[in-house]
């Protein structure tokens, strides 16, 4: 989930402060859930039965660190300018236009995971004139290091046309984010841990470029939400 934040807090992990009130911690779940969702990173044509993308990516996510809710997530009052998300990244095509999804973060300098999943059908697979399109659902959970726990779930509908060995794609979907703390100062300030559902909308653009002489293939995409998410991605594509 990608979630990940290579973050510059006591220990690196995410500390909450006890001055964190709940409407800061309404703010820092719809920008956390965001930068913790699964972002696709494929165009919506299918891979086809024989078809593999197995990648790294990287994202970053730029984030309000002036703002209330971000310093008291941290010990030192200090959040990062960015949250940086490296992944590992694998996707595979099933019969029926279905491609299969799963993603792993592992926040360097924290003991923050991140575990995503999806599944995607083509409703159109596309052709010489047609484009493809897809909808895809997908989910994310964060792990270990956090005083935040927080999951995400996703649907969103994409469309692609290939020209050559370039396939720009677009989408648009929605993000229901699931998060509580987990932190004594917030139950001693407080008498309870806080709880928040947040539903985001979301948009993205994208260009997968494959090369027909390499079994490579590589991918940038940009997410928009309450906040925004720029990534890159390099495949080994069967």
């Amino acid at each position: 989930m990608s979630a990940a934040a290579t973050v510059r807090a006591a220990g690196n992990d995410i500390q909450l402060s006890g001055t964190l009130t709940r409407e800061d911690f309404r703010s820092l779940t719809r920008q956390l859930g965001f930068a913790a969702s699964y972002f696709p990173l494929a165009p919506a044509a299918p891979l086809g039965i024989l078809g593999l993308d197995a990648g790294v990516e990287a994202t970053s996510v730029k984030i309000a660190k002036n703002s209330s809710f971000w310093q008291r997530a941290f010990r030192d009052g200090n959040p990062p300018s960015y949250l940086a998300i490296p992944r590992l990244h694998l996707q595979k095509g099933l019969p029926f236009d279905l491609d299969i999804g799963a993603s792993y973060t592992s926040v360097p300098s924290t003991n923050i995971s991140i575990i995503g999943g999806e599944i995607k059908w083509a409703i159109l697979g596309g052709g010489a004139v047609m484009p493809a399109v897809a909808v895809r659902i997908s989910g994310t959970k964060l792990f270990g290091g956090s005083q935040v726990h927080l999951e995400t779930y996703s649907a969103d509908l994409s469309i692609s046309k290939g020209f050559l060995f370039l396939v720009p794609y677009a989408g648009v979907g929605q993000v229901l984010v699931n998060s509580r703390t987990d932190s004594a100062a917030i139950r001693a300030v407080n008498g309870a841990d806080f709880r928040e559902t947040e539903n985001l909308t979301k948009g993205f653009v994208g260009l997968k470029i494959a090369p027909p002489v390499l079994p490579l293939s590589f991918v940038a995409e940009a997410d928009f939400s309450t906040v925004t998410a720029y990534s890159l991605r390099i495949n080994i594509s069967f």
